[in-house]
Parts: structure tokens; sequence; C-alpha cells
């Protein structure tokens, strides 16, 4: 029989990733949506094309055997989710609130139905803690005796797979690069863990989340500030990275994290691993025809500066462990004054406001702002030797 993967979510990631890696392993996919065009464009053809990009290599995938249904209509959702083998989510954090019900009416009438079928659901998205998140929105949907951890796999991921803004209008044609490596958090599955090419099942599943978003994430995110700095004439992340002295920059201060990162989770990487993902990652970062703005990568300030982010994230985890962290300081610095323009020459307005409550600020009362340290847990000594090290970084520059 036929084996089905629902994966709720037909945007960018759903299509160009998780759709995909299923699809090619002879499940087939039934995408939940709200977005009628793309329901329609799939119901009519029965499949879509994922065109893969590496500078001048073009790959056209045909993904067959899909269809489509609307997230408004329950009954049609039941169905698809009572039947499936197993599914996925990719809506993003702030979406969720929204299908919460509805996800759990059909989880509820699937085991109505059969008691005897747990339902493993892939969190195909990069929320810090996502199952316990999942749990607590689900149970305000379920019946108070329902036996969600029992019934429910809630299997969390590491998504770093990039795909660019879409050019086109097809919904049935999207761009993304080749990598289809989905990092799933072994010990969440209720079911055998399916036998598909591009799964990579890991544990702990911590590590690798702080893998993506301090080696990947902020890796990125440096390109972005210190190209807009060097060359704030300059469009694309790509472009910047041609110059050798920058990417070695990039290069030495994913270096950092990932000496913190060997320390912080013994045993669970070497270094000779994290250097090579550094090297994929950077010649991902270079791929030209992924059309990489520096905006995009730059932008949201607020966010990426936060205590608990790419950033000042690894640098709280590197002064607690006593390792150096002065070159991922020095790209928060240039952060600060990051005013790249998006295509139409326009500053992200959120981003000026934040910058504009910074002015007038001492350096340390700049950080102690930006990062929003005032909700952090961590304690005034751990910020004032944080900050004492910016204060040097800052004098040297």
């Amino acid at each position: 029989m036929e084996k089905l993967f629902v994966q709720w979510g037909g945007g960018n990631i759903g299509r160009s990733f998780v759709g995909q890696v299923f699809a090619r392993a002879s499940y087939k996919v039934t995408f939940i949506d709200i977005d009628e065009r793309l329901i329609s464009a799939l119901n009519a053809k029965g499949e879509y094309v994922v065109e893969t990009v590496f500078n001048d290599a073009v790959e056209l995938i045909p993904i067959k055997g899909v269809n489509a249904i609307n997230a408004n209509d329950q009954e049609a959702v039941n169905q698809a989710i009572g039947n499936c083998a197993l599914m996925g989510v990719s809506v993003g954090k702030n979406v969720w609130p929204h299908i919460a019900k509805q996800l759990a009416t059909a989880i509820n009438e699937r085991y109505k139905a059969d008691k005897n079928a747990p339902l493993d659901i892939i969190l195909a998205e990069n929320i810090h803690n996502g199952a316990a998140f999942v749990t607590s929105l689900l149970q305000q949907y379920l019946p108070p005796d329902f036996p969600l951890k029992g019934y429910v796999g809630l299997i969390e991921t590491s998504i770093g797979k990039m795909v660019p803004i879409q050019s086109g209008s097809d919904p049935l044609i999207i761009r993304a690069e080749p990598h289809n490596d989905l990092f799933v958090n072994r010990e969440g599955f209720l079911n055998p863990i399916p036998a598909v090419a591009d799964l990579r099942p890991v544990a702990p599943m911590e590590a690798y989340v702080d893998r993506k978003l301090y080696i990947h994430n902020m890796g990125h995110a440096t390109a972005a500030y210190w190209g807009f700095q060097k060359y704030p004439e300059r469009e694309f992340i790509a472009d910047v990275l041609g110059d050798e002295a920058l990417l070695d920059r990039v290069r030495q201060t994913m270096g950092q994290s990932t000496a913190i990162l060997c320390q912080l989770h013994k045993g669970v990487f070497t270094k000779e691993e994290l250097n090579d993902h550094v090297e994929d990652l950077l010649s991902r970062f270079k791929n030209q025809a992924l059309g990489d703005s520096i905006f995009r990568v730059g932008r949201d300030l607020p966010r990426k500066l936060h205590w608990e982010d790419r950033l000042m994230g690894i640098i709280v985890k590197g002064e607690a462990l006593n390792l150096p962290w002065d070159l991922i300081g020095e790209a928060y610095l240039v952060a600060l004054e990051f005013k790249a323009l998006d295509g139409n020459g326009k500053r992200e307005a959120r981003d000026q406001q934040f910058q504009e409550s910074l002015e007038g600020l001492s350096l340390r009362e700049k950080i102690y702002k930006a990062s929003g340290w005032s909700t952090s847990p961590h304690p005034q000594s751990l910020f004032d030797s944080i900050a004492n090290k910016f204060e040097a970084l800052s004098s040297t520059h």
C-alpha cells in the first residue's frame, strides 16, 4: 500500500525540502495550506518542480504524486491525518497558534478511530524547544485525559536548507540549493524511524540546534554585517565573500563558535567535523545562484542581537566557558551599525527605530539594551564581564 506523508505548510521549506524528501522516498504527499492558488495548481497538475541551483549548475527535480487540501476544510484535514504514515509541519512559530486547534481535532479523530496508530509529527521549524512549545498548544484543544506523549511523537529538527526569496510567479516551480539533509531527533519517534535517504536521525538534538544557530546562522549574519561595513554598495552575500580577507574573517569567526560548541557538547562533534561543516557552509553562502541579499540575511536586529540568539547567545556560552569570542564580539559591534537597504532602496523600519533607540547611549548601555539583557536569567556579573571585553574590543577599532 502506498504510504502517505502529510505536509502542513506548502511554503518554501514545505515544498522545496520536506515534501521533496518524502516524495522522493516513494511517499504520496498531501499538502495542507490556505493558499487557494497553490492548492488548485497542485491538484490540477499532481506534481511540481524543485529547481536546485548551485552557481552555474541547475537541476530540475520533478516531485510527483502530490495533492493539496485547504486547512479550513476540517473534514479533509481529519481524513488526511487519519490515514497518513507520518506528517510534517512547516508554518513558522507565529502561525502555530492558528493551526493548533485544527491539528488537535484531527489527532483526536485519528485516536478515536485507532488508538494503536500513534502519529509522528516532524516539526520542520527552527523553534527552540519546539516539542514543548507544540505540546502546550495542542493540550489546549485536546481532551484533558488525552495521552499526548504516548500517542503523538513530536520530532524536533534542525533546518539548514537555504531557499531564496522566490522571484517567479509559478507556484509549481520553486528554487533552492541542493542541500537536503533533514536532521531529526531520533529520540522523538514513537514508530520505527522511516528509511528515508535524506533523513538524518541524531541525538542529542540540542547540539544540532546549537550548531545551526551558532555556526550556520551566526556565520551567515557575520558575512552580512561585515559585508555591508566593507562594501555598502553591494547587494548579495556571494559578492562580498569573493573578498578573500572578508571570507577568512567569517571563517575565523565561525571557528570561535566551533571551539565553544566542541566544549559545550563534548563527544557529540569533533573539531574536524565542525571545521568541515564550516567549509561546506562557506561554499553554500558563496552560491551566486541563490541571490541571497545582505539586507535579508542581516535585517531584524532586535531578534538577531538578542541575548539568546546567534551572536550574543554564543558569546554568553563562550564567556561562561572562559573561551575566546572576540571575533564574534567584533561582528556584534559591526551589526549595531548595519544599515543595508532593500531592493527598493529602503531600510527595515523596525531596525531603524531600534538603532535610533540606542543613540546617545554608552557602549555598555547600548549592548545591555540591544541584547535585551534585562530579560535574561544570567547574572549581572556575567554581563559586566562581557561588557568589559566589548569596551576593550571597541577601543582597538
